[in-house]
């Protein structure tokens, strides 16, 4: 049995709400800074967005500033449906990108310039060289 194999019993009601408004979200296009349906949403507003709207959760606005929080820090292989999944470019010190983890390996996120919010695999090369932490806000 995988440790994400009974999904509804891991996230309270108001953290499936964020993971459902996420999947409603996918297509929406990646914008610098944006933090609103209408404007497009980069990764950490995307983020900052669903927690509110849905779980009446403030997360801190940057990538930078969620991974410095006191919220708990979770290991990979205990990740649990709506915890924040963070990234390194390319494996690189400097972080860069964070987005939801919905389960069975995969997140969904808005990952840069041109392109729209998408799920993506943790095991996909670039996404499993680049992981570098969790932390769960809820």
């Amino acid at each position: 049995m995988r440790h994400d194999s009974s999904l509804a019993a891991q996230a309270n009601p108001r953290i499936n709400g964020v993971v459902e408004r996420a999947h409603e979200l996918i297509g929406t296009p990646y914008r610098w800074g944006g933090q609103t349906v209408k404007d497009g949403f980069d990764c950490s507003g995307l983020l900052v967005y669903l927690f509110r709207t849905e779980a009446g959760i403030k997360l801190p606005r940057t990538t930078t500033t969620m991974l410095a929080s006191n919220a708990k820090t979770v290991a990979r292989n205990q990740l649990k449906v709506g915890d924040a999944v963070f990234f390194k470019h390319n494996g690189a010190a400097q972080l860069k990108h964070v987005g939801i983890y919905i389960g069975n390996d995969r997140f969904i996120h808005s990952p840069r310039t041109g392109k729209t919010i998408r799920i993506d695999s943790l095991s996909n090369t670039y996404w499993n060289k680049s992981y570098l932490t969790a932390k769960r806000f809820h």
